[in-house]
């Protein structure tokens, strides 16, 4: 009698800690939210934070020994699929943009046509945060000496 009293005592323990686990994971491991798609995420105004060209950063938002200035660039994907884009030097494009994969920024239809693109420009999307985002150009930018660039972006 006392043995199958302590082994429903060690069963009922058994499930109250199973039952309490259970509750935990689904608290902690259910409750988080899906993040938004990239398409819904990026669809912001970007501005340079951090530049680099061919592995050389050449810019850094408020630095004093930047080797270009890169205070104009802004990437405007705030209206989709409208894009305007605003280039180191001031001139502004503006064209339709996609986002085919999580990892791929498309900007194409851009006008005037920015130098050596025939109106489309590629990035490799990475890093993105709320307030953040990398791109790093696919092919060269005629603009810049033929560099491979790539833009850490902030949001203002």
């Amino acid at each position: 009698m006392i043995f199958s009293i302590t082994i429903a005592m060690k069963n009922n323990t058994l499930t109250l800690f199973l039952s309490t686990l259970v509750v935990v994971a689904l608290l902690f491991g259910c409750g988080g939210k899906t993040p938004a798609p990239v398409s819904e995420r990026i669809a912001k105004a970007w501005t340079a934070q951090k530049v680099d060209e061919n592995v050389a950063t050449v810019y850094t938002k408020g630095g004093t020994a930047n080797v270009r200035n890169y205070d104009k660039f802004r990437l405007d994907l705030s209206k989709a699929p409208t894009v305007s884009f605003t280039d180191f030097d001031g001139n502004t494009f503006t064209g339709q943009y996609s986002v085919p994969s999580d990892t791929r920024l498309v900007l194409t239809g851009l006008t005037p046509s920015p130098t050596g693109t025939n109106g489309t420009i590629e990035f490799t999307i990475s890093g993105l945060t709320d307030n953040g985002v990398t791109l790093a150009r696919e092919g060269n930018s005629q603009k810049t000496g033929n560099t491979k660039n790539i833009y850490t972006l902030t949001n203002p």
